[in-house]
């Protein structure tokens, strides 16, 4: 029997329409206009999809965008005023450094610059740290997203086996707080782990972020568990696709007249068959992560009203 799809794109919509609801009365409260600052360096051609959709999403919760664009020669220096600009700017009120940033540019420098009341990203180390303690204030939108999905949908956390694959300060290890927050009993592994297939299998829930296409496959599955597939990637050759998919017409059509397929971590015929609940790629995570952006742009703009 097929896996029941866990539909992002539904829980995300809700939660826009909450935030909007909530930008509307912020601004009648307090005449304050939630507003974000989007920092795109570079030409990655992802990455200016990316920060479009994030843009075009805020606006239409009444939350004011503006992306200031920097030439792929930006240095880290360049990227650092620029932050100081914007934390000194109280009309902003919360900042996205789009990753990746150029080669010469050092992240962690960036990262730690922006000011932690206006990380609406959650890779602040004050934020993370905070998150570990479990004291979030600002949590990674992906991972805060994926909790929104499986709570929306009633799936039981208290008590379960959780596993994690994929261990990045943007997904793996928020994921794992954020699941030991809610007891459930939780185990971090990823693609170095011994045996990583009979660990994976132990998880009532499996998070799948370890950033490989068609990584996770029945073998990583308990049968019927719910599996998160976190991951997304291109899948430009006609026979990779016919590896993954199978000869299904429709990602074939889509390779030949688009160029490529989105795929993710878990295997889409193998991992996809053992599992009781999945998510789909694309449709799943992606939503939510744009989605819990905006909700935490909002949180920012009312602990800044309070102030």
């Amino acid at each position: 029997m097929p896996a029941h799809l866990l539909d992002g794109r539904g829980v995300a919509a809700a939660i826009r329409a909450e935030v909007a609801a909530g930008v509307q009365r912020l601004r009648a409260r307090s005449g304050i206009e939630p507003a974000l600052a989007v920092i795109l360096a570079g030409d990655d051609p992802g990455s200016r999809v990316y920060v479009r959709n994030k843009s075009r999403a805020a606006e239409e919760v009444g939350i004011r965008s503006h992306v200031h664009r920097l030439q792929p020669g930006a240095s880290t220096a360049d990227l650092l005023a620029l932050v100081d600009s914007l934390n000194r700017d109280a009309a902003v009120h919360g900042i996205l450094v789009q990753l990746p940033l150029p080669s010469a540019v050092d992240p962690p420098r960036v990262l730690e610059a922006v000011d932690p009341d206006k990380d609406v990203d959650g890779f602040h180390p004050l934020n993370a740290g905070r998150l570990a303690l479990g004291r979030p204030r600002f949590v990674p939108c992906t991972p805060a997203g994926i909790l929104e999905l499986l709570r929306r949908n009633g799936i039981p956390l208290e008590g379960r086996r959780a596993v994690v694959v994929g261990r990045s300060y943007i997904v793996g290890k928020p994921m794992a707080a954020l699941l030991t927050a809610a007891n459930a009993t939780v185990t971090v592994c990823h693609t170095r782990t011994v045996d990583l297939a009979a660990v994976a299998r132990e998880g009532d829930l499996l998070v799948a972020a370890a950033g490989r296409a068609g990584l996770i496959t029945e073998e990583h599955v308990r049968p019927g568990a719910v599996v998160v597939d976190v991951g997304i990637h291109r899948i430009e050759r006609e026979e990779e696709v016919r590896d993954l998919f199978g000869d299904d017409p429709a990602r074939i059509e889509e390779v030949r007249t688009r160029g490529g397929t989105l795929v993710g971590d878990v295997h889409p015929r193998r991992g996809g068959a053992v599992a009781g609940w999945l998510t789909p790629v694309p449709g799943g995570v992606g939503p939510l992560t744009v989605a819990m952006l905006l909700r935490n742009t909002l949180q920012a703009a009312e602990a800044a009203a309070v102030h």
